[in-house]
């Protein structure tokens, strides 16, 4: 799988709220896209991430 430009080898189906646990991710302070579609908030735990999906994680950051 290639996520923000590294490749990242999947063993399995992965959830997105999964995967970005793993990768050290909040989850609600990302946006995430796999193969140019929006995966919303609410479907993090059903949509699932595959070996020769492409994804992009926006984590938003604060500041003043």
């Amino acid at each position: 799988m290639k996520c923000s430009g590294k490749e990242i080898h999947l063993e399995a189906p992965v959830s997105v709220r999964a995967f970005l646990l793993e990768q050290g991710y909040q989850p609600e302070r990302v946006a995430v896209e796999r193969n140019g579609q929006i995966v919303r908030r609410a479907d993090f735990d059903k949509e699932l991430l595959r070996e020769e999906d492409t994804v992009e994680i926006v984590h938003f950051v604060g500041g003043g």
